[in-house]
């Protein structure tokens, strides 16, 4: 039986995740509105993910040594900052400098904020629950964590469609406030402090000697990290909506949150079936999946055909996270959680902004349906190569991790 202080992290990280979502999904519409350049819209990624990498090590170190709380509430604080912003300057019409430039630095601020949220949640997480609990608690948290990713963008679909921007960028102000309102109920126990003061950089530097020894994790990490990178189609979803399949803002809601539904049925299905053994193996096999789904997306020419390969993705992508994720919980020291998750966040969700910019400029130089393919076949390729160069990763059984060896 989990404890209810679990409860209480997941209603705080469904918030958080709502709000990201809807500002992500808001301001690649927006954008795409003003600009019509599948380039701009790349470029999203890119405002997000510099101060993303510029602070997420930093970060990481914060988090080990400071009040975990604390953190997480000062990336809440920056959604609800992001939200006053883009409805003040989006209703004066950029009070003298163009909407996309303060669209770019809402997503820089966004960059910033998910720094310090994704290894927050991960420190906290692990001072919840026990050893034994953490599988359960992981397939649970991604099925409540892609549950968000569902309803999230279509949320944001249907007030940019019944309302404006301005109502949809205010929404995610709403749901990062109901954020901070559940970690403030959360109860965490800090590590004791050690009387030495470790320097920052000398902190750091032990987080990656930890990830670069232990080739199970950092083999994950890569093989994620190359497949989101070049199977990236969600960052070009408004331009495929608008000239593939002449869409509108639901649809481009119902769009985005197909790889969720998708998630979040497998996720559902491993909180009762967990895989525990050739765990390496579906790991890589679930990859090669997401890869074939993402061709078959970029070759869809219908919304029915386009909704059922993203959703299918969606399957084959929750088996991933739920592997991957709870390889970092068993794997990992708890006083080191906030410096590792932080570097995976380097490999992992830096890699979905860097998708967005590889995509836009893989569309704009190969054409949009034909730079959707060849992601998904650079994914196929990188799941080649991994089963061949990471022999341990493909012989691993998540039970032995269980069990401590």
């Amino acid at each position: 039986m989990l404890p209810r202080a679990f409860l209480r992290l997941t209603v705080y990280r469904a918030c958080i995740t709502l709000a990201y979502q809807i500002l992500t999904v808001t301001a690649g519409w927006h954008i795409y509105a003003i600009t019509r350049d599948v380039v701009a819209l790349g470029l999203i990624g890119l405002a997000e993910v510099l101060p993303y990498f510029g602070l997420s090590l930093f970060a990481g170190h914060a988090v080990d040594v400071l009040p975990k709380k604390l953190i997480a509430a000062l990336g809440c604080a920056c959604y609800a900052a992001i939200a006053a912003l883009m409805v003040g300057m989006t209703s004066a019409d950029g009070a003298g400098l163009p909407l996309p430039v303060w669209i770019y630095v809402a997503m820089g601020l966004a960059g910033a904020a998910r720094s310090l949220l994704r290894p927050a949640y991960s420190a906290i997480l692990v001072r919840l629950l026990e050893r034994d609990q953490l599988a359960k608690a992981t397939a649970i948290g991604t099925v409540v964590f892609q549950a968000a990713l569902v309803s999230g963008p279509v949320v944001g679909g249907l007030l940019i469609a019944w309302q404006d921007v301005r109502v949809a960028y205010l929404a995610t102000g709403v749901f990062a406030a109901i954020g901070m309102v559940a970690l403030a109920a959360l109860r965490v126990t800090e590590a004791p402090r050690s009387g030495e003061r470790v320097p920052v950089l000398a902190s750091i530097r032990e987080g990656l000697r930890f990830v670069m020894s232990t080739q199970v994790m950092l083999a994950a990490m890569a093989l994620d990290m190359f497949a989101v990178l070049f199977g990236g189609a969600v960052g070009v979803l408004p331009a495929f909506i608008h000239e593939v399949l002449a869409g509108s803002p639901e649809n481009l809601g119902l769009l985005r949150a197909m790889p969720a539904a998708g998630s979040v049925l497998v996720g559902l299905w491993l909180t009762r079936h967990p895989i525990d053994r050739h765990s390496g193996k579906w790991l890589l096999l679930s990859v090669a999946g997401f890869g074939v789904s993402i061709i078959g997306f970029g070759l869809s020419n219908a919304l029915w055909m386009a909704a059922a390969c993203l959703f299918v993705s969606g399957l084959f992508d929750g088996v991933s996270v739920v592997l991957r994720q709870t390889i970092l919980q068993l794997v990992t020291p708890r006083e080191m959680q906030g410096r590792v998750t932080a570097i995976n966040g380097l490999f992992i969700g830096s890699s979905n902004e860097i998708g967005a910019l590889e995509s836009g400029l893989a569309a704009s130089l190969l054409g949009l349906v034909p730079s959707i393919v060849f992601g998904g076949s650079m994914t196929l390729v990188v799941v080649a190569v991994a089963w061949v160069v990471a022999p341990q990763l493909r012989a691993l059984h998540m039970r032995d991790l269980q069990r401590g060896v």
